[in-house]
């Protein structure tokens, strides 16, 4: 049965019965739910994109993106400051235009994809800077390694539309993939890295509110 149901029964039968003490009209407050006023978003993942860069021989870079995932916003406060924020990768989805490319990427040598299946990103805050410009820290776990990011984020706005609102945010942030066990090194004829260290992910996000 209902919490609140619950609570509204008792205190009907609590008025019911002191009536007959004492005539005085009470009002009897039901506690609110502490989520009654929780707003929830799930990502449109057919517009939204998470794409990754990586230093290629020093003098280039190379990028790609990730075709699966699935994230969720939840929040109460109109300026977002008390979101949450969940969002899950499958890494057998990367995709770098380039069949045997992606296959190494799915190697142990990066991510091992058949071991490690899936990476997931769970926030700890996010916190308005003015402008629209938030930051939001978090824990990335890729390969069961756990560590702290900071993602700079850009809130596009709220739209009402037919089909319900939307609401749209792009993310950014730098992780060394070192940290990650993610350990190819190989090496160019004057020791540089063949793939850089430090990887750039950008996510262009757009939200539907749940109804």
């Amino acid at each position: 049965m209902n919490r609140s149901f619950f609570l509204s029964i008792i205190c009907v039968l609590f008025i019911s019965l002191t009536s007959f003490i004492n005539p005085t009209p009470r009002v009897c407050v039901v506690p609110k739910s502490p989520h009654a006023d929780l707003i929830k978003w799930k990502v449109d993942k057919v517009h939204t994109t998470i794409k990754f860069s990586v230093s290629h021989m020093v003098v280039a870079e190379q990028e790609g993106s990730f075709k699966v995932f699935d994230g969720t916003v939840e929040h109460s406060k109109a300026d977002w400051s008390d979101a949450s924020v969940k969002f899950s990768i499958d890494i057998q989805s990367i995709n770098t235009d380039n069949e045997y490319r992606d296959k190494h990427l799915k190697s142990d040598d990066f991510f091992n994809a058949e071991k490690y299946p899936t990476a997931t990103f769970t926030s700890t805050s996010f916190t308005p800077k003015g402008n629209n410009q938030y930051e939001l820290k978090g824990n990335l776990t890729i390969r069961d390694i756990t560590r702290p990011v900071v993602f700079d984020v850009r809130f596009g706005g709220v739209l009402k539309t037919s089909k319900g609102e939307k609401a749209g945010f792009k993310a950014t942030t730098t992780i060394n993939r070192f940290d990650y066990n993610l350990q190819w090194s190989k090496v160019t004829e004057a020791g540089g890295l063949i793939a850089g260290k430090e990887v750039e992910i950008t996510a262009k996000l757009e939200f539907d509110k749940v109804l």
